[in-house]
């Protein structure tokens, strides 16, 4: 598909969420869900940033920190809306119900929604440290007494930057052959092709958006795999530990846990930088996570469309206020 000839950058963006999409401006933060085939749910999501309450958080870097914070809160509760409503949006027969399922559907409700979503997330959260910060660790542990060659930084943060990069794609490759992931990346596409559509300066229409392309610089999927390069770079400087034996390898994840911050604030400025500009070096950084997109976003249908249509609608303030932009490059 041909480069997207854009005449203006907006700092609007969004999410996928189940049969939904978020979208969020600089005024106003919307969701749009499909609870009918003919049906259109939307809500407004009322959200205070921490650069909107602190100006600390407004700085260079210490930014992306806080941008990520706020994006994460604001995923998760617009996740929390779209799942309930998709609950809701199920008819479930009273006497198909079994009684416990009755009785945690009576006495708990939202509430045991809330606990398990909360549940999972934590174990996800645990469940990512050790795959993609200790594990690769202790792979390359195990290789550097086979030889004095494995005993060097540069190789050592390689192996584990190129584990974690693999790990993470095979984990959405392997995700999106689910049904249900399947359609949150068609609606991930459906999000993206509204937005050039906007940045083209074309009517938010159905036919406008279906030809635009479906890989965007600002999407989140190309700032992951941004962190996760710039951590190869941050691990050149972490010491290996290497006479602690295991506690070493846990002693190094541990640091580098730390320094996370260091690789977030890094990758927003440079996210920021490739949605604003685009030029030869713009384009390689955003390339690996451009080709990444063509795993965690898919070609969607109308119906979707017309969802990513209406979150991002109401979201556009009248003031130009979300134009970052007005000379970008052709």
């Amino acid at each position: 598909m041909a480069k997207e000839q854009t005449k203006k950058i907006t700092s609007i963006g969004g999410s996928a969420l189940i049969e939904g999409i978020m979208m969020r401006g600089p005024k106003k933060t919307m969701i749009a869900l499909r609870t009918a085939p003919d049906k259109i749910e939307t809500e407004e999501i009322e959200v205070k940033t921490l650069r909107e309450k602190y100006k600390f958080f407004r700085i260079p870097f210490i930014r992306g920190i806080a941008g990520m914070i706020d994006s994460l809160k604001l995923s998760y509760k617009s996740l929390m809306i779209s799942a309930n409503k998709a609950i809701d949006a199920i008819e479930v027969e009273e006497e198909e119900m079994g009684k416990f399922e009755k009785w945690l559907n009576d006495k708990l409700g939202e509430k045991f929604m809330n606990a398990v979503m909360t549940l999972a997330s934590v174990l996800g959260i645990i469940l990512a440290v050790v795959l993609f910060v200790w594990v690769p660790g202790l792979l390359y542990s195990g290789l550097t007494p086979l030889h004095p060659f494995f005993d060097n930084p540069f190789l050592r943060s390689a192996f584990e930057g190129i584990l974690r990069i693999a790990l993470f794609l095979g984990y959405i490759v392997i995700v999106s052959r689910m049904e249900d992931m399947k359609r949150v990346f068609m609606y991930h596409g459906a999000e993206h092709k509204t937005i050039f559509c906007y940045e083209a300066d074309e009517e938010l229409t159905v036919e406008n958006v279906r030809k635009h392309r479906r890989f965007h610089p600002r999407c989140g999927t190309s700032f992951m795999i941004i962190m996760l390069i710039l951590g190869i770079v941050i691990g050149l400087f972490v010491p290996s530990f290497t006479t602690l034996g295991v506690w070493g390898t846990a002693l190094r994840a541990a640091i580098k846990i730390v320094l996370l911050p260091l690789s977030v604030g890094l990758g927003f400025e440079l996210i920021q930088l490739c949605g604003k500009h685009d030029n030869w070096f713009t384009r390689i950084i955003a390339a690996p996570g451009m080709w990444a997109q063509r795993i965690t976003t898919r070609e969607p249908d109308d119906a979707m469309i017309e969802i990513a249509i209406a979150a991002i609608t109401p979201v556009i303030p009248d003031d130009g206020s979300d134009i970052v932009n007005n000379k970008c490059c052709k």
